[in-house]
């Protein structure tokens, strides 16, 4: 029974009916005032960013090992880099839980492909196009997935770029960074790619390398360890974990 009293003393909109502002069990229903569900409303446990970009034969993509529980570095062991099939590299930031929940999802999906045996594989695009109905779905229930993914790959021998976010905003490019390394490493490989557009495997990897180090510099949520995945025509590589190259003398007034 609603107290008529509740919410500044208003009385119900109707006789025996709910107060404005209060929970109201209609008849028939089973619905617990005590246990009404409740979405996510931040990230909890979060990894920092992604950074990837295509070079004159494929895909090179890096995000370090650290998963940081507020603004503890708590989780050290945590990589965000993954082989989907031998078409499709995929790295992720933001919430580690919801990268695990969709890493599962996506698993299963290519089990699925593999079961129909029709010759035919997931392709980079086919993946990209399927994780924006994914992201938007769940932010239009109001309960999105923190994260931000990229997908990198090979989509008919041309290497393909694409990101996803929370929100299901998706774009298309030759150079994606997110969180930090929108603003610090991006600049850096547009540059490099501004004057040299066909970057070769060991350039390209020797750019990567040195923007992980200007990250671990300057972003407080990074860690020196880190997976960096390069696809080609010739497969998938996944290596790590590689040291960043410390340079701490730069620091000069630090004894």
């Amino acid at each position: 029974m609603i107290n008529p009293t509740d919410s500044f003393g208003a009385p119900p909109l109707w006789k025996n009916g709910p107060v404005p502002g209060a929970f109201y069990n209609f008849p028939g229903s089973n619905v617990d005032k005590q246990h009404i569900s409740q979405h996510s409303q931040a990230p909890v446990t979060t990894a920092t960013s992604v950074i990837a970009f295509a070079f004159n034969s494929g895909v090179i993509i890096a995000g370090d090992l650290l998963a940081s529980y507020g603004s503890l570095a708590r989780f050290r062991d945590c990589p965000r880099i993954m082989k989907v099939n031998d078409n499709i590299i995929l790295g992720a930031g933001g919430d580690y839980g919801d990268f695990q929940y969709v890493k599962d999802f996506i698993e299963q999906k290519v089990i699925d492909e593999e079961c129909l045996d029709d010759g035919f594989k997931l392709k980079p695009k086919s993946l990209y196009c399927w994780l924006t109905r994914i992201m938007y779905n769940r932010r239009s229930r109001f309960d999105p997935f923190w994260n931000t993914f990229v997908v990198g790959g090979l989509q008919d021998g041309v290497p393909f770029l694409g990101t996803v976010d929370k929100l299901g905003t998706a774009y298309e490019d030759k150079a994606i960074c997110t969180g930090y390394g929108a603003h610090l490493a991006l600049p850096l490989i547009r540059d490099a790619l501004d004057k040299n557009p066909l970057l070769s495997e060991v350039e390209a990897v020797a750019l990567l390398k040195k923007c992980m180090e200007v990250l671990y510099y300057r972003d407080a949520r990074s860690f020196p360890k880190y997976q960096i995945g390069i696809i080609t025509e010739d497969g998938i590589k996944i290596e790590g974990p590689i040291d960043v190259n410390q340079k701490w003398e730069l620091a000069h007034m630090i004894h």
